[in-house]
């Protein structure tokens, strides 16, 4: 069994806020999580292709669109109120650079709310965090800190443990279509497109 680097929260948060990658848990499946301006290494850690974004994390809606750097579309409230906090990712327009450091040349940012008091905690202490979930490009997700601390080796994760029971199914991921002024479900996931008030819109 891997060994584990814990770091209690004010020292995990320490360490993300001068630059550095952790593993956090979240109430899907745990995460790499950075800050956006310090977002760069987690593609390289991830061995993730560059055009594939990261989602931004933090502890309120509302600093979750002030990082869009323009006006949300509408209905997005609606949707946050069914998903948030929890297991929903909204991609919406965005620029600025958060959007840019987390989605170099997208347009858009996926926003997510999460429902794990521990995750909370870390996002309280850094601000909005860029995440992704624990795994190398291509493979499953890890599930445990354990199998985080195998995959990546040597990575800071949050102590204490036990970390907070997870779903181990991603979050339900929805877009904003601007050309069509419609929803679109990109990724069905722990969340129903019915728990959203939405139809199932993949292609």
């Amino acid at each position: 069994m891997a060994d584990l680097s814990l770091l209690d929260p004010g020292a995990l948060a320490d360490h993300l806020l001068a630059g550095g990658l952790a593993g956090v848990p979240t109430d899907t499946v745990p995460a790499l999580a950075a800050l956006p301006a310090a977002a760069g290494p987690l593609w390289e850690l991830k061995q993730r292709p560059a055009g594939k974004p990261f989602i931004l994390m933090a502890a309120t809606a509302m600093e979750l669109i002030d990082a869009l750097g323009e006006a949300p579309p509408p209905g997005w409230e609606a949707l946050a109120r069914c998903g948030w906090p929890g297991a929903l990712t909204l991609v919406l327009p965005a620029r600025g650079a958060v959007a840019e450091a987390l989605n170099p040349g997208g347009g858009s940012l996926g926003l997510r709310l999460p429902a794990c008091p521990a995750a909370l905690e870390i996002l309280q202490r850094t601000g909005p965090l860029a995440t992704t979930s624990a795994n190398r490009s291509g493979e499953p997700p890890c599930l445990t800190p354990h199998a985080l601390a195998a995959a990546f080796p040597g990575l800071p994760c949050l102590g204490p443990l036990p970390w907070p029971a997870a779903s181990g199914q991603a979050s339900t991921v929805v877009a904003w279509e601007a050309a069509s002024a419609t929803w679109r479900v990109l990724r069905q996931g722990e969340l129903t497109p019915a728990a959203l008030g939405l139809g199932s819109s993949l292609p």
